[in-house]
């Protein structure tokens, strides 16, 4: 049994939905694919899509990223909180999990995140053109922080054998290191609204020796301080040069290589 691992798939692409579509029913059927959030902000996009994985690979476990939060497309949804309900909706009846695996001594915990500025604070530049200010919707009163706060109290912490190998996944980033040193410093104004400092210390709490994320669309496989940090995003068709456009092994079971 092998673990996948893909993020930031964006259907709403015709070549990103044919992409999808074209892979094997065949080679996975015993397999997990973690989807590590952004497909879509479309309920039947979404659902189309994690319907389709299903059919490939034996176990889907899916954590929505921040497209999946908008709500300018899906009509009568008031907030992105509201829109989090139906999102658990979709994923429960295509039949993938948001809840944690585990079998054969192997345990992968979705967590729920937001940003919440500990990786900096936000430009008013930033907060004029980032589409999440926008598209996304919360109640009266809530800060990034807040949004934060509510998505981490869904996560579930079970009690670990010392003999499990446990994989973590979120959308966000847990770490601004995690990042190449390749990035430009005119694209460190994103800094703010790509994780939050939370979900490591859920990371190191969980004892995780993999953790899978998506959002920045840089592929990036590093180990810092004992962890294997691993993005896997398929992204926007034109980005070929950050993305391999395929699907990664991240963990077999009995071969922590793959």
């Amino acid at each position: 049994m092998r673990v996948f691992a893909i993020s930031d798939l964006h259907v709403d692409y015709e070549d990103n939905l044919k992409w999808i579509y074209n892979i094997s029913s065949y080679d996975f059927t015993g397999d997990i694919l973690v989807v590590a959030g952004d497909i879509s902000d479309s309920l039947s996009l979404l659902e189309r899509a994690l319907s389709n994985f299903v059919r490939r690979f034996k176990v889907v476990l899916f954590v929505p990223g921040n497209h999946e939060l908008w709500i300018s497309r899906d009509k009568g949804i008031k907030t992105s909180l509201d829109k989090y309900t139906h999102i658990r909706s979709v994923v429960e009846a295509s039949g993938a999990q948001q809840s944690a695996f585990r079998a054969d001594g192997l345990c992968i915990l979705p967590l729920l995140s937001w940003y919440d500025y500990s990786f900096g604070q936000p430009t008013q530049r930033l907060l004029d053109v980032w589409m999440d200010f926008r598209t996304c919707q919360w109640p009266t009163g809530f800060q990034m922080d807040d949004v934060a706060t509510h998505f981490e109290q869904w996560n579930y912490f079970p009690e670990l054998g010392d003999e499990e190998f446990v994989i973590t996944f979120s959308h966000f980033l847990p770490r601004i290191d995690v990042l190449p040193k390749f990035i430009p410093d005119a694209l460190k104004v994103l800094n703010p609204i790509l994780g939050a400092t939370r979900i490591e210390r859920q990371i190191r709490k969980l004892n995780s020796k993999i953790h899978i994320y998506g959002h920045s669309h840089v592929n990036q496989h590093t180990h810092i301080e004992g962890i294997t940090y691993v993005n896997n995003a398929l992204g926007y068709p034109h980005e070929t040069r950050i993305t391999s456009k395929r699907l990664r092994c991240v963990y077999t079971v009995g071969d922590e290589n793959c």
